[in-house]
């Protein structure tokens, strides 16, 4: 499935604004600002280093003048991932950076959730089951955390440039990173749920025709 824009706005609304009505120019604002810059660094598909080799919201380089940007069931889980970050306080930049950096690990989590059956994924009982002692709560049976962790020896610029990241499947993982890069800060993202959610929000959304998007893509 591919989406317009004002689908991944909709959808993204539904589930970041309360009382939803319609995408508000404020967040619609913000994803246009993350999408412009993400194409404005462009991409070496070659190098190694994959905050230069991918593109964090789009899955193909821009199509032409006049043309339609189709964004994946992917692209729109990374723009509300990258909508997150900046909502913890980070810059648009480092949200891109991040997003970009983390895409080859977090884009086969994000296929791999989707085919997860959603009735066991979020059984009650199996929940509850499954907590322990001093895991932080989740609201699914098998969570997956985007975490971001910073060292206190750091300078405060490069803390903020180039933080550790990582997807981690369960809390154990998480804790095997944070001590494996020496962290003295995390930050976690649940991803599994909201994955579920922005899928089927955007299976809700219908696409308008070009004129009325309110912006470029």
């Amino acid at each position: 499935m591919s989406y317009k824009r004002n689908q991944v706005e909709e959808a993204i609304a539904r589930i970041s604004v309360s009382n939803y009505q319609k995408p508000p120019s404020e967040l619609r604002t913000r994803i246009k600002r993350l999408l412009e810059l993400d194409r404005s660094m462009g991409r070496k598909l070659r190098s190694k280093d994959p905050e230069e080799a991918n593109f964090g919201f789009f899955s193909e380089e821009a199509a032409g003048t006049g043309v339609d940007i189709s964004f994946s069931d992917y692209d729109a889980f990374a723009l509300l991932n990258g909508l997150r970050i900046m909502g913890h306080g980070w810059p648009q930049g480092f949200a891109v950076a991040i997003m970009r950096r983390v895409r080859p690990a977090l884009e086969r989590e994000h296929a791999r959730i989707l085919r997860q059956d959603p009735d066991k994924l979020f059984d009650q009982e199996a929940i509850r089951a499954a907590a322990r002692p001093g895991d932080i709560a989740a609201d699914n049976t098998d969570p997956v955390y985007l975490t971001l962790a910073s060292q206190a020896q750091r300078p405060p610029d490069e803390i903020q440039a180039a933080p550790f990241s990582a997807v981690c499947r369960g809390y154990v993982k998480v804790s095997d990173f944070s001590r494996d890069v020496g962290a003295s800060s995390v930050t976690m993202f649940e991803v599994v749920t909201l994955a579920h959610r922005l899928h089927q929000e955007l299976m809700k959304t219908k696409p308008r025709r070009r004129g009325r998007e309110g912006g470029t893509s």
